[in-house]
């Protein structure tokens, strides 16, 4: 049900069709960066941010 485009097919899942008519849910896409390479690379790129916050109170890849 999540691995493949079905958006033409509509909701097939009773439970999943259930769930989304309610106002406060929300299904979210495909998370594309959730990858055995990416994960690795998240996990270093932040410990190195909360490191240098820590050091000098600087954030090097800060999002504006």
């Amino acid at each position: 049900m999540f691995f493949e485009d079905l958006s033409a097919q509509g909701i097939q899942d009773d439970l999943l069709a259930r769930l989304t008519s309610f106002p406060n849910v929300i299904v979210t896409i495909h998370q594309s960066f959730f990858t055995r390479e990416a994960m690795p690379n998240i996990a270093q790129i932040t410990l190195s941010n909360i490191s240098q916050f820590e050091l000098d109170g600087g954030v090097p890849n800060a999002v504006t």
